[in-house]
């Protein structure tokens, strides 16, 4: 994971979205799916200019099955905003950059 990206597993999620101060964007990915890795560097790109402001993490479903059943992602990529431990915004499937920074906007105001 690059240095501004949290990772995420069953054990930390909690803690680390769920509970967190700042907004969090987690991104639901696994290692087979391609859409997850033409997605990657956008997300890499937003943790790097948003640092700070918000939490930017990310989820292998394969080694957090529990979270992403409970949060039924059914479909990946799957970014899911949570402010205040509450998810309030998602997107499913790769998008540009300007959408993610869009809902971010969005969903974070």
């Amino acid at each position: 994971m690059a240095g501004n990206i949290l990772e995420l597993r069953d054990d930390n999620f909690e803690e680390a979205v769920l509970k967190s101060d700042k907004p969090v964007v987690v991104d639901f990915w696994a290692t087979w799916c391609m859409p997850c890795k033409m997605l990657a560097p956008i997300v890499e790109e937003i943790a790097n200019e948003c640092k700070g402001k918000y939490k930017i993490a990310k989820l292998n479903i394969d080694d957090a099955m529990d979270v992403a059943t409970n949060l039924s992602v059914m479909n990946i990529p799957t970014l899911i905003f949570f402010s205040s431990g509450k998810e309030v915004a998602r997107i499913v499937g790769a998008v540009s950059k300007r959408d993610v920074l869009k809902k971010i906007e969005e969903a974070f105001v």
